[in-house]
């Protein structure tokens, strides 16, 4: 579990190597803010990606098979933001398309746009997050045929270093029928 207190301190301690003064009226309250911020943003780093599929296994079984009738799933546009590990600087305006074959049966949509967000709550890098989301996607439908594609900016691009504002990254991750079908990718883009 995230140690508030601990970020509390540490927090604390950032703003002293700033050169600031903790105890001043602005700063006072800021590294509570700040421990309390990291528990929400980084709610995902809690759980695994196998509990994270257990909170979300909400399937329906009514003769769903994608495999036989031709049958794709696929949700798009869904917001989702991060931190980059390698800065803790913020990945913002992330759209993630989530597209599967039904193995069987269908998970509820809710849950995919819920398992996206709990999965980017992490210290992360954009490939990883498309992994992890298919990874869920994948134990809880049983489909191995499952696509993620991601698209973002980078704070640690725009904002600091090369300062390229409107460079944006797209990351894919493309199983089964997905990686090998050029007809189905049509429908992530």
């Amino acid at each position: 579990m995230i140690d508030t207190k601990a970020i509390e301190e540490h927090i604390k301690g950032i703003l002293v190597a700033l050169g600031d003064d903790p105890e001043r009226e602005g700063l006072k309250d800021t590294p509570k803010r700040v421990a309390k911020m990291y528990e929400e943003v980084f709610a995902g780093m809690n759980y695994t990606n196998h509990e994270i599929a257990e909170m979300f296994d909400k399937t329906f079984e009514d003769g769903f098979d994608g495999a036989d009738f031709g049958q794709v799933v696929v949700m798009k546009d869904i917001d989702i933001f991060s931190y980059c590990e390698h800065h803790i600087a913020l990945m913002y305006d992330m759209k993630a398309t989530v597209a599967y074959i039904p193995n069987g049966k269908v998970i509820g949509l809710s849950k995919i746009a819920r398992i996206s967000d709990m999965a980017a709550r992490r210290l992360q890098l954009q490939e990883r997050i498309g992994k992890d989301i298919a990874d869920i996607i994948s134990e809880i439908t049983g489909s191995e045929d499952v696509a993620v594609c991601i698209e973002g900016y980078h704070s640690c691009v725009s904002a600091r270093g090369i300062k390229k504002e409107n460079a944006r990254t797209f990351t894919a991750e493309l199983r089964g029928k997905f990686k090998t079908d050029s007809s189905l990718q049509l429908y992530l883009k």
